[in-house]
């Protein structure tokens, strides 16, 4: 039955406690604000508790005008025999963890240093050298960094231990933080610091050896299917009020699950 206006009424079912309480069917996604682009999941929600979170696969990409993930360009083009230099993918690397802080922290609740994280990002894909960026970028990671609201608020949410990380696939930032949304929101930023120091860096990009934003690229099966294949037992058991934490804390980006369905599909 639905009510007026289309609003799915609650049924019932055990909660994890064993009680019986009303149940809701909530959908997360596709054209939320700060939330990755094309991605849903669905949430059985009794209380505020998620009792259970199933995703919904993406659409694969069947054009052959097909953009490709924006991300991953300079590792895409570098498979494909191009010479690309380490410096640009090394900004197009800081810029994406950027743009993720962006989204994280607009969820937070801090939408000013979500607007700082976006022009940071912008400057970066503008080409902005190092020593314009660098002072700003510094600023920027110390307040969010040593922030105690923020991991207050993210501290203990979404945990990924550095061996589940391995066991699931993945790689880059998320595995290297070894914690929660905290520790990974941290990772970023000194990930962006370290690519930041190598934007002048002109030797060939060699896919196998730097990781793309979220992890090490596979066309195949890119990083971004790791940490989407996380999202449903961490957000299992999670109240509904962290559940987009969790999510922006992992930031899987929808266009390389796509492209990794079409690679399989025309293989």
């Amino acid at each position: 039955m639905e009510m007026p206006g289309g609003l799915p009424m609650a049924g019932q079912g055990e909660d994890r406690d064993g009680l019986t309480l009303d149940q809701l069917h909530v959908p997360l996604g596709p054209l939320l604000a700060d939330w990755p682009t094309g991605l849903t999941i669905r949430l059985v929600l009794q209380g505020d508790v998620v009792q259970l979170a199933e995703l919904e696969e993406p659409a694969a990409h069947t054009s052959g005008s097909a953009v490709e993930p924006f991300w991953v360009q300079p590792w895409l083009r570098a498979a494909s025999g191009e010479p690309v230099p380490v410096g640009e993918a090394m900004r197009r690397r800081a810029a994406a963890h950027l743009d993720s802080l962006g989204r994280l922290l607009s969820v937070a609740g801090w939408p000013a240093e979500a607007v700082s994280a976006r022009r940071l990002r912008d400057d970066l894909l503008c080409g902005a050298s190092r020593a314009a960026v660098a002072p700003r970028l510094e600023r920027f990671a110390r307040r969010v960094g040593r922030s105690r609201t923020l991991a207050w608020l993210t501290r203990g949410v979404g945990v990924v231990t550095a061996a589940e990380a391995r066991e699931a696939g993945v790689s880059g930032p998320a595995a290297r933080a070894d914690g929660d949304v905290t520790d990974r929101y941290r990772q970023w930023l000194a990930e962006i610091r370290r690519s930041l120091d190598r934007l002048e860096e002109s030797s060939p990009l060699q896919v196998a050896a730097e990781e793309s934003p979220r992890g090490l690229w596979n066309a195949e099966r890119p990083p971004s299917a790791a940490l989407t294949a996380l999202l449903p037992r961490l957000l299992t058991g999670a109240e509904f009020a962290a559940a987009r934490l969790i999510v922006a804390g992992l930031d899987p980006d929808p266009d390389e699950l796509a492209l990794g369905t079409r690679e399989v599909a025309h293989g």
